[in-house]
């Protein structure tokens, strides 16, 4: 074949074109069971740190995962068990009233109910956990966020524990009549009606819309969750 003619020159780039998207779909295929499984590890590291599990090693944390997390439902708004497991493998972008994961824990001995949050930041996705204590005001044991693409320094800090997520230990999720989401993210000095003291949590300085974002991520998320934290407190 003459290499210098259109023919050739199309042959060659087909056939290029075909060992390429070969490569890159044996590339993928090949490495997909360990992104999974990085993923997977991902995922329990930050339910884990919503119980203030932090300092642990990737080699070490499926062993206390394993150790803490009793078991992950499915439930609904309505604080039904629409299935005993299978929360875990519930995407974020697949939670919805009829689709909730909730992850029955236990640290030191004592009970502690973590449920996934799922909101929008300034410039994308923001997520994370918070872990709850069993009691009726329903306080926080501990807080874990991530973000997608938020600005360094300023909204990112909400990924941040001493900088912002510490904050979170022991506030208490509801109204002082015990029937409305009241956990907030604030301002200094902002009052809003039915949010107390121990509700209020300080917004990030220079990051208004993602500390906004935040906040109606926790009403929105927790409001979904208050039938079966109700149900289960004690």
């Amino acid at each position: 074949m003459n290499t210098s003619s259109n023919t050739y020159t199309v042959v060659y780039a087909s056939v290029m074109v075909v060992i390429v998207a070969f490569l890159l779909a044996f590339t993928s295929t090949v490495l997909k069971p360990k992104s999974d499984k990085n993923e997977e590890i991902d995922k329990k590291k930050q339910i884990l740190a919503s119980l203030n599990i932090r300092d642990i090693q990737n080699e070490n944390i499926e062993a206390k995962y394993a150790e803490v997390v009793l078991s992950d439902m499915i439930i609904d708004t309505l604080g039904n068990v629409k299935a005993e497991k299978g929360g875990f493998d519930v995407k974020k972008k697949d939670i919805n009233p009829e689709n909730l994961p909730v992850y029955m824990c236990k640290v030191d001995g004592v009970d502690k109910i973590v449920v996934p949050v799922v909101g929008k930041g300034l410039w994308g996705g923001i997520w994370g956990y918070v872990a709850v204590d069993t009691d009726k005001m329903g306080t926080v044991y501990g807080a874990y966020f991530s973000h997608e693409s938020e600005t360094a320094g300023l909204g990112a800090i909400i990924a941040e524990y001493e900088g912002f997520q510490k904050q979170f230990a022991g506030k208490t999720i509801y109204n002082e009549s015990g029937d409305a989401i009241a956990l907030s993210v604030l301002k200094a000095g902002k009052k809003v009606d039915g949010v107390g003291v121990n509700n209020r949590c300080d917004a990030i300085t220079g990051a208004t819309l993602t500390s906004n974002g935040v906040n109606d991520m926790l009403h929105d998320s927790l409001k979904k969750y208050m039938k079966f934290l109700k149900n289960n407190a004690k």
